[in-house]
């Protein structure tokens, strides 16, 4: 039978058996993550005995769904840009045109444009492999690159429509027209990703040096071995960018078609096709891994057994991501977001600011960015008759609050840690904060914006 604070409960058991496993005894992840998801199971309540195996390996499944064959790609096309000397040729074009100084300008900028049109964890598939290389090249500065490309992807992913949590929510919330709810939350992404971004990174830079480890299939050897490479051994610009390209392309196409031209047009299955992850990625991959044997002296029996190498860390990777998000989803099957979220939505504060802790508390509790906002934006839309500024401010406090204090569980914790090879604590003082700083000052901003121009 249920009692009134088992969600908290389960809440509170669960974190604390994570962080026993992982940082004190030091497990590796997957069998963490999967004990403290099983654990979670027993101390809630609502989940019968019986299911919570299978519940939890439902979940897993779901997140290899959507995830497993992108981090496969992602791993074919990280290891392929890096040892072609295809990231090398972009980071050399970075350089060149804007100087090393400011190469954290030139990899948040790409991030960001990057992120319009696919969620965030596509984004770092792509953007990773530069900064890794960006990083060989420079010799420092890793904890700014891993921060400004993470600025960059989470800020567009929860303030700047048609990427797809902020649009999700601003169909939800009513009022809020998509051309203003995209204007507002650029005036809210550029300022909350330069703090977070270029401020904190180079903040944060000056503290910890973070070294390249094997990640991606490639390790500080093999990195350094291309950065020495002459530029006529690299691939041209366009061949390089070639993957990120098509990726972007095809992805962006169904982004297209189903916001502009409609999704029931005589395009929407196709784009419906090739703009599916899982096909962009896989065509990129395949781009990425010719490139990848025609600039290597390998015969190709050893360039399969490079590419396999790659699909075997890109499986862990997935593994260790997809366990993330079965935790979220095991705590959030508890019911600590509903618990959360009904217990802060009558707390008699500004609608803007009782968005923000709803989102925040959900997205903490369980993980998910896009699920917190859309269980926000479901509970916020009957009250926005009550505002007294533009409905789009309410699309951006819910996406702030839903970006804050990524970690456990979060599968984009997990993902940023294994892609950039990183340890927890590193993941922690870089990505973890990175998000919260996001929030904050969204939040910050958006309060501002409202006050001076509420636009209602």
């Amino acid at each position: 039978m249920a009692y009134p604070h088992s969600p908290l409960v389960a809440f509170l058991v669960g974190i604390a058996t994570v962080i026993l496993l992982l940082v004190y005894l030091d497990l590796p992840a997957v069998f963490g993550l999967i004990i403290a998801s099983l654990v979670v199971g027993l101390v809630a309540p609502d989940i019968a005995a019986g299911d919570i195996a299978s519940k939890m390996a439902t979940a897993f499944g779901d997140g290899m769904a959507g995830i497993g064959i992108p981090i496969l790609m992602a791993a074919v096309i990280g290891k392929s840009m890096m040892e072609s000397g295809a990231a090398e040729r972009v980071v050399r074009s970075f350089t060149n045109v804007i100087g090393r100084d400011n190469a954290d300008y030139a990899l948040w900028g790409s991030s960001s444009v990057l992120a319009v049109p696919v969620f965030f964890d596509n984004v770092f598939y792509l953007m990773a492999p530069l900064a890794r290389s960006m990083r060989s090249r420079v010799g420092s500065n890793y904890s700014l690159y891993i921060v400004v490309v993470g600025a960059g992807a989470a800020t567009t992913h929860v303030f700047v429509p048609p990427t797809p949590g902020p649009l999700a929510v601003a169909n939800e919330i009513p009022g809020a027209r998509l051309g203003l709810t995209i204007l507002i939350g650029l005036a809210v992404a550029i300022p909350s990703a330069l703090v977070a971004g270029i401020a904190y990174g180079r903040w944060i830079n000056e503290r910890i040096d973070i070294p390249l480890r094997d990640a991606m299939g490639t390790d500080e050897e093999e990195l350094a071995e291309v950065a020495d490479r002459s530029a006529d051994q690299l691939p041209t610009m366009f061949e390089a960018l070639l993957p990120i390209l098509l990726a972007v392309a095809l992805v962006t196409s169904n982004t297209f078609v189903n916001n502009i031209v409609g999704e029931n047009s005589a395009f929407g299955p196709v784009t419906r096709f090739i703009g599916d992850p899982n096909v962009a990625l896989t065509v990129a991959a395949l781009a990425a891994a010719y490139t990848f044997f025609r600039h290597s002296d390998l015969t190709s029996n050893e360039w399969t057994d490079e590419l396999i190498e790659a699909l075997k860390n890109g499986g862990h990777i997935a593994a260790i991501t997809a366990l993330g998000g079965a935790f979220g989803v095991m705590l959030a099957s508890a019911g600590i977001g509903d618990y959360i979220a009904n217990g802060l939505k009558e707390i008699g504060i500004g609608l803007l600011l009782t968005a923000w802790l709803i989102a925040a508390a959900v997205r903490i509790a369980q993980g998910s960015a896009t699920v917190a906002m859309l269980t926000t934006a479901g509970i916020m839309a009957p009250l926005t008759s009550g505002l007294s500024v533009n409905p789009a401010y309410l699309v951006m406090a819910i996406g702030a609050g839903g970006n804050i204090f990524s970690w456990y569980p979060d599968s984009g914790f997990w993902l940023v840690k294994e892609i950039c090879g990183l340890t927890q604590r590193e993941t922690l003082m870089t990505w973890t904060v990175l998000t919260t700083i996001i929030s904050v000052v969204g939040l910050t901003v958006v309060l501002a914006l409202s006050t001076l121009f509420p636009l209602a």
